[in-house]
């Protein structure tokens, strides 16, 4: 399939013709007409577009789920059975799919992010704020020194670095559980070394 022109992008055109012929168009694109392909994407755009609105809820978004959905009606055509539906619901069908599995990774990758963002070291804060605050400097860097320099890295970049565990295990190429053990000992010993109870 070549690619769609930008101009016909889900540009409302009246539906002229019938599900018998949307069926017929649909079993053209299954053997690579490009032409019907073409026709069916003309004749489907708006209710296609309109079915992914509803789930995603934006319309940018949804622009791109339906062109999403395009390619896969493209590539599944040929799977396209006239006997258990129409070619319009078919369609429908794999449309309303693309948007909730992309509705679903966006929750996914929200959940990843505010999981991360509370796994993060930030209940150690009160420590770090302390030593800004009532600690020397000089002290803080000569408690850092006496950490190992596995643990000084990680430390570093949790706390004065604003990153993420996981964020750290990449930076440092270091299995995430790895950090999460440096960054805590680490604690300890500042904590120890510097008289600061968390």
């Amino acid at each position: 399939m070549t690619g769609m022109d930008p101009a016909r992008r889900l540009r409302p055109v009246p539906d002229a013709l019938g599900g018998e012929d949307l069926n017929i168009l649909l079993a053209l694109v299954a053997r690579g007409d490009e032409a019907a392909f073409a026709q069916f994407y003309d004749l489907t755009g708006r209710m296609l577009f309109g079915v992914v609105l509803r789930v995603v809820r934006n319309p940018a978004l949804a622009e791109e789920v339906t062109q999403e959905a395009y390619l896969d009606i493209w590539r599944l055509a040929p799977r396209f059975d006239r006997r258990r539906g129409s070619a319009r619901s078919w369609a429908s069908t794999i449309a309303h799919r693309r948007a909730v599995d992309r509705v679903r990774a966006e929750q996914a990758r929200s959940a990843r992010e505010e999981d991360d963002a509370q796994r993060s070291p930030q209940r150690y804060q009160p420590l770090v704020d302390m030593a800004d605050s009532r600690i020397d400097a000089t002290l803080v860097r000569e408690a850092l020194d006496e950490l190992s320099p596995a643990q000084r890295d990680a430390v570093v970049l949790a706390y004065f670095g604003g990153h993420t565990y996981r964020e750290v295990a990449v930076l440092l190429d270091v299995p995430e559980g790895t950090i999460k053990t440096r960054i805590r000992d680490g604690l300890i010993r500042l904590r120890d070394r510097l008289g600061v109870t968390p």
